[in-house]
């Protein structure tokens, strides 16, 4: 449908023509139908494509592409044949290039930190925002998959914004022996009595599948606890445990974080949100024994994994606490020289940015798996005066529109060694990369 539509808005299940604009957060691309806004799956920028709306919300609607009429360049066939309108929703850019989806994802960051962070274009393109891709490729990276039961006890994923499962043969990102486990339909398995089917092939080489009822796992095969290896050591931990479900990525948060923030024997570090403390260990490392790392996590699983794997680094303090309460009630107190703050999807918030910009640390990493939460806590720490000096951006999510992001924080007083806006010249300094 094309042409005047006389004041009418786009209604649920109607299919108009349209030209795609730019990306958008949440794999989308924006276009505009007689000045409403039209958020669309499965597109690029540039093309022409017929839309189905899919949902019809106060001041913009959802839409798939549901025929391409004129392609981008960038545009692929989709690998897995579930990754499709109507069908799995865990997917949102494999009909995008692999190269492209690294630009996409660049795109959205810078987006996000202007629109949201405030930051200038100016500032933007001093950051050099780029989004790196982690060794594997973008298909069998996949560690950790959760599985969803439907009404006839077969596993599959979910349809994009939905509780509707879609039974799948083969998840393609998953690992590959995660691929091999019967535990999908074509197999003949059937999972009656379960809500959801967990499955981990960790980097130690355990494989093992967990069910999931009411919110109680059942393990099913292999070990109920897991190894992963990372920052140099072993980890154990539950098998239903988080862990970053990227095989490079602990290794490269790590690394970043580290480079970052470069923190120096006899200093003081906070990890906030820590976990099981792969952070905390990594920093253990560089402060030494004349140093103290604080670890602060709320959720039990992550304290008590926290507790067994860092065991032998007495340095390190655990606080077990949401980060809110452990800063306001001062069970964790500056000074401070560094912090991690890892935040869950919705940002570590104003509270938590004002009570350690209050701490004085000389520097924060702050790691982020959510570009918006991200820009609004810049926002914030700009706010005291402090400033992204840094910005690395991960694709530890291939195929997908989600993106992790390491960024280095500076107070008024601080400046990175290179920095465009720094005075200094000599390139030398604390935080030379």
């Amino acid at each position: 449908m094309t042409g005047a539509r006389d004041g009418r808005g786009l209604e649920e299940a109607e299919r108009v023509e349209l030209t795609v604009a730019a990306v958008a957060p949440g794999g989308h691309c924006v276009a505009r139908v007689d000045g409403q806004v039209v958020f669309v799956r499965h597109a690029l920028p540039g093309e022409r494509v017929v839309a189905e709306v899919t949902e019809v919300h106060k001041g913009f609607v959802r839409a798939d592409a549901v025929t391409v009429l004129e392609a981008a360049p960038d545009r692929v066939e989709p690998p897995c044949p579930y990754a499709k309108p109507g069908r799995c929703g865990g997917c949102d850019l494999q009909h995008v290039a692999p190269a492209a989806q690294l630009g996409w994802k660049a795109a959205v960051v810078r987006e996000q930190l202007t629109r949201l962070g405030g930051l200038t274009e100016a500032e933007v393109d001093a950051l050099g925002v780029r989004v790196v891709a982690l060794p594997g490729g973008p298909l069998g990276w996949r560690s950790r998959v959760r599985y969803a039961v439907d009404a006839a006890g077969r596993a599959g994923l979910l349809k994009h914004r939905s509780h509707e499962v879609v039974p799948i043969d083969r998840c393609l990102i998953a690992h590959p022996a995660i691929q091999e486990l019967p535990v999908l339909a074509p197999s003949g398995a059937r999972w009656p009595a379960a809500d959801a089917v967990e499955t981990v092939a960790s980097t130690g080489g355990d494989v093992a599948v967990t069910a999931v009822a009411e919110g109680a796992p059942r393990p099913v095969r292999g070990p109920e606890r897991v190894r992963e290896v990372a920052a140099g050591r072993e980890w154990v931990l539950p098998a239903s445990s988080f862990w970053q479900v990227h095989p490079a990525a602990a290794d490269t948060l790590v690394d970043a974080v580290l480079d970052l923030l470069d923190p120096r024997p006899g200093e003081t570090a906070w990890d906030l949100y820590g976990g099981a403390g792969l952070f905390a260990a990594a920093l253990a490392g560089r402060i030494g024994d004349a140093g103290r790392v604080t670890l602060v996590e709320s959720a039990e699983q992550g304290v008590a994994a926290a507790r067994e794997n860092l065991r032998d680094l007495p340095r390190v303090d655990i606080v077990p606490a949401r980060v809110e309460a452990a800063l306001a009630r001062r069970r964790v107190t500056g000074p401070v020289d560094v912090v991690v703050l890892d935040p869950p999807r919705s940002g570590a918030g104003t509270r938590v940015v004002r009570d350690v910009v209050a701490a004085g640390p000389r520097a924060v990493a702050y790691v982020a798996c959510d570009p918006a939460a991200f820009a609004r806590d810049v926002r914030t720490f700009a706010g005291a005066g402090w400033r992204l000096a840094e910005l690395r951006g991960f694709d530890l999510f291939p195929m997908t529109q989600h993106v992790e992001l390491v960024g280095l924080l500076l107070p008024p007083d601080l400046v990175l060694a290179g920095d465009p806006s720094s005075t200094g010249s000599d390139k030398k300094g604390p935080f030379l990369t």
